[in-house]
């Protein structure tokens, strides 16, 4: 299974990303991850990325496509993978689409997380505050101000991403201000016919 999950920061699909990749065994993609670690190791793209991602801004497409395009063909992604944090514009879809039919591969459907913005500062405020309480350092994408920038740019950029794979037929939108472990049912519910029909 090939599973891209979209939705605005802090829209809970890293939470929702655990749960699948418990519980069908594939791994999760998340761009965020990749990036992270691509700064820590200080490669060329780590130091591209970094001045751009402190300011809350969006990573360039084309370091952002190489970065997935190589951890696909990672032994781990042969047999599916989620896709956390990409794609984040339409372009970058369409370079997802031809990367995937390069490799003979498809995907197999898009969740979106549907949620409230409001609700949503308040949640990431929370998991700041969480994160600070802990001892351990608060992310800078998670100060209220930095997220709001990160609000408005999934709203210019990745918000047209539901349009782009409606019109494909791929999206499926959940609710995602239920409680955790109902939304967790929701995305069971759409994945499990998928994995039925991959096992048989």
């Amino acid at each position: 299974m090939r599973i891209i999950l979209l939705g605005p920061p802090g829209a809970g699909k890293g939470t929702q990303s655990a749960r699948i990749v418990e519980r069908f065994g594939i791994p999760q993609l998340s761009t965020g991850d990749m990036l992270r670690a691509a700064v820590a190791a200080g490669t060329p793209v780590g130091l591209e990325a970094k001045a751009v991602m402190e300011s809350g801004g969006l990573v360039p497409d084309a370091v952002v496509v190489g970065i997935v395009a190589d951890r696909i063909e990672e032994p781990d992604a042969h047999g599916g993978f989620i896709l956390d944090g990409f794609p984040r514009t339409v372009e970058q879809a369409a370079a997802l689409d031809r990367m995937l039919a390069d490799k003979s591969l498809a995907l197999t459907t898009v969740i979106e997380f549907a949620v409230d913005e409001e609700a949503l500062v308040g949640r990431i405020a929370k998991r700041a505050a969480e994160t600070a309480a802990r001892g351990e350092p608060v992310r800078k994408d998670d100060t209220p101000e930095v997220f709001k920038t990160r609000l408005d740019a999934y709203r210019k950029q990745t918000a047209p991403l539901s349009a782009y794979y409606a019109s494909l037929g791929m999206l499926q939108t959940l609710d995602g201000m239920k409680p955790v472990d109902a939304v967790t049912q929701d995305v069971m519910a759409i994945l499990q016919p998928h994995a039925e029909r991959v096992a048989s």
